[in-house]
C-alpha cells in the first residue's frame, strides 16, 4: 500500500482535509496583501518642484493650483521667478528649461494618496529607478525564500517552516511600517518576500500531501481563490487607508493572530514516513481517519506500516536537477516548461504591479483585476479535462495578444486599455494555473519534485525582472507592453512541442519520456493501418 492508497482508505478529502484547507487558505489572503500592496504604497502621485512653482501662504503650492500641469514625467523645472502670469492653455514646455535637478524638493498631490514611499523619500525623476529596483529586490526575496525554505522544509518539515514563515512575516511586515529610510524599507521587504515563499510553497505541499489524488486539482484551485479574494480586499483597504505606513500596518499586524496555528496545524504524515518517523505518522493517520469517520482496523494499520512508502520516496533521491536536461526529449520539455513558468509570472506581476499605467482609477482597476482572477481560475477546471496543451497554448495567446493590442489604443481611451489589460490578465492567470498541473504531468515521477522546483525558481526570476521591464519606458512608453505581449506568444508557440497529458498515465521514469516519441510513432502507424483496411484487421489494438 502506497501513501495515496492510505489516503483513499481514510478519506481522500474528508473533514480532516477540509479543516486543514481552512488553515492553509486563511494566510493566502495576507500573502496577496503583501505581494500587491506596493501598487498603493509605491504609487507615484502627480508632483512638481517646490522651487519652480508659485507658493501659497503655507509654503505649499498656491491654493487651487492644478497638479495636472505639473511636469511629473518630463522632470523639467520651470524658470525662477513669479509665475502668476502662467497661461494654463499653453504647453508646459513653453515655460520650461532643462532641469539640473529639483533643489527645493518635490510637492505631491494629496488628491488620491496622503503618502506613499515615493512622496516620503522623493523617488521621482533621477531617483525614480529606486522604486522599481526596490520592487525587484522584494521579488528576489521570493526567489531566495523558495530555495532556502524549500531545503529547510525537506529537513525540518512543512509545518515548522510554515509557522516560522508566518511569525517572521508578521514581525518584519510591521517593521516595514516603521522604516526610517528607503534602504531599511527595502531590506525589510526583502525578508517579507522570503517568508511569502516559505508559506505559500509549503502550505501548498502540506495540503497536497494530505489530499487524495482525485481531489488534488480542485484543492489546489481553492487556495488560488483565497489569494484572489485578498487581491480584491486590498483595493478596499487601500481606498480606506491612504497613508502607506498605516496601510502596511493594517495588512501586517493581523498576522500575529496565526500564533494559534501552533495548536491546530498538523504535520505531514507523508514527510514523517519519508524521514522514518513511522509511529508519529501512524498516530496522525489514525487521527485523520477518526475525524473523517473512517477509523482504521488492525489490518489497515499493518498495511500503513509497510516500508514501501518510505522506499518509494527514498528512490527519488537518486536523481538530481541534472537529469532534467541530460537526455534530448527530457531536455526539450524541461526548457520549454521553465520558460512557461518564467513568462507567466513575468507578465502576471508586470500587469498586476503597474495598474496605474492604464489610466483609470487605481482602486477600481485593482478590484477589477482581482475579480478577473475568479473566472480565470474556474475556467481551467473545464478546459483542462479536454486538453492540457491546447488550454495552455490558448490562454497564453489570449494574454499576449491582449497586451499587444493595448499599444494601439490612444491614451484618452483609458477604459478600452483597461479592458484589454483585464483580458490579458485573465489569459495569463488561467495559464499560470495550468502550468502547475501541466508540469506535474510532464515531468516523470523520479524528477517531478526537481522539475517543479526549478520551474518555481524560473517563475521567481520572472517576478524579479517584471518591475525592471518598466524602466524600458525611458526608451519607448509602449516597450513594456510589447515585451508582455510577445513573450507569451513565444510561449504559446513553444507549447506545441510539449506532449498532451490529459487522460494519459503519468511517466514514472526518464526512460518513459524518451520512449514516448517511439510509442507515438508506432501508434500513428497502427492507426493508419486500421484506417486503410478496418475490415481486414478488426482486432488491431489501438
Amino acid at each position: 500500500m502506497n501513501f495515496d492508497e492510505v489516503l483513499d482508505r481514510i478519506g481522500g478529502f474528508g473533514r480532516f482535509q477540509k479543516t486543514l484547507y481552512v488553515w492553509i487558505c486563511m494566510p493566502q489572503i495576507f500573502l496577496a496583501f503583501h505581494m500587491l500592496v506596493s501598487v498603493f504604497t509605491g504609487a507615484v502621485p502627480p508632483h512638481l518642484c517646490r522651487s519652480a512653482w508659485p507658493a501659497g501662504d503655507n509654503g505649499g503650492p498656491r491654493l487651487g493650483f492644478n497638479f495636472s500641469i505639473a511636469p511629473g514625467e518630463s522632470c523639467t523645472s520651470l524658470q525662477d521667478g513669479p509665475l502668476s502670469h502662467l497661461n494654463h492653455s499653453l504647453p508646459i514646455t513653453e515655460h520650461s528649461s532643462t532641469s539640473n535637478g529639483c533643489t527645493g524638493g518635490w510637492e505631491f498631490s494629496k488628491e488620491v494618496f496622503l503618502s506613499t514611499v515615493v512622496t516620503e523619500w522623493d523617488l521621482v525623476c533621477e531617483n525614480a529607478t529606486l522604486n522599481n529596483i526596490g520592487s525587484s529586490i522584494y521579488m528576489f526575496g521570493l526567489l531566495v525564500g523558495a530555495v532556502l525554505f524549500g531545503a529547510l522544509a525537506d529537513k525540518y518539515g512543512r509545518r515548522m517552516i510554515i509557522l516560522i514563515g508566518l511569525a517572521v512575516q508578521a514581525i518584519f511586515g510591521v517593521g516595514v511600517a516603521f522604516s526610517p529610510n528607503f534602504y531599511i524599507y527595502v531590506l525589510l521587504r526583502f525578508v517579507v518576500g522570503m517568508t511569502i515563499s516559505a508559506v505559500i510553497m509549503n502550505a501548498f505541499v502540506l495540503g497536497t500531501e494530505w489530499t487524495g489524488p482525485k481531489k488534488r486539482m480542485l484543492a489546489g484551485v481553492i487556495t488560488d481563490y483565497f489569494f484572489g479574494f485578498g487581491y480584491i480586499l486590498l483595493a478596499g483597504l487601500a481606498y480606506l487607508i491612504r497613508d502607506w505606513r498605516k496601510l502596511q500596518l493594517a495588512i501586517s499586524a493581523p498576522g500575529f493572530l496565526f500564533l494559534f496555528y501552533i495548536w491546530v496545524l498538523p504535520k505531514s504524515a507523508r514527510w514523517l514516513m519519508a524521514n522514518k518517523k513511522h509511529e508519529e505518522a501512524l498516530d496522525l493517520i489514525r487521527k485523520a481517519a477518526l475525524i473523517n469517520g473512517k477509523p482504521l482496523v488492525d489490518d489497515d494499520i499493518e498495511l500503513c506500516q509497510s516500508s514501501k512508502i518510505s522506499e518509494n520516496l527514498q528512490d527519488l533521491r537518486k536523481y538530481t536537477v541534472i537529469d532534467l536536461v541530460r537526455t534530448p526529449r527530457m531536455r526539450r520539455q524541461s526548457l520549454i516548461l521553465f520558460y512557461l513558468w518564467f513568462v507567466n509570472v513575468l507578465v502576471y506581476y508586470g500587469l498586476s504591479l503597474n495598474i496605474s499605467d492604464f489610466g483609470m482609477n487605481i482602486y477600481l482597476t485593482q478590484m477589477i483585476f482581482g475579480l478577473v482572477e475568479m473566472p480565470a481560475r474556474t475556467i481551467t477546471l473545464f478546459t483542462l479535462n479536454r486538453s492540457r496543451r491546447i488550454s495552455q497554448l490558448a490562454f497564453l495567446a489570449v494574454g499576449g495578444l491582449a497586451c499587444l493590442l493595448t499599444i494601439f489604443i490612444p491614451d484618452d481611451q483609458s477604459i478600452v486599455r483597461t479592458v484589454l489589460a483585464m483580458v490579458g490578465k485573465f489569459g495569463i492567470t488561467a495559464s499560470l494555473s495550468i502550468v502547475y498541473i501541466y508540469s506535474a504531468e510532464v515531468f516523470p515521477t523520479v524528477i517531478r519534485q526537481n522539475g517543479i522546483g526549478m520551474g518555481s525558481m524560473c517563475a521567481r526570476a520572472g517576478g524579479v525582472i517584471a518591475p525592471i521591464i518598466y524602466l524600458l519606458r525611458n526608451i519607448s512608453r509602449h516597450a513594456p507592453m510589447v515585451v508582455f505581449g510577445l513573450c507569451p506568444l513565444i510561449g504559446a508557440a513553444l507549447t506545441m512541442f510539449l506532449p498532451e497529458t490529459a487522460h494519459k498515465p503519468l511517466p514514472d521514469t526518464i526512460e518513459d519520456v524518451e520512449r514516448t516519441s517511439v510509442s507515438t510513432t508506432a501508434e500513428k502507424s497502427q492507426h493508419a493501418l486500421y484506417e486503410k483496411c478496418p475490415k481486414q484487421n478488426p482486432d488491431v489494438n489501438l
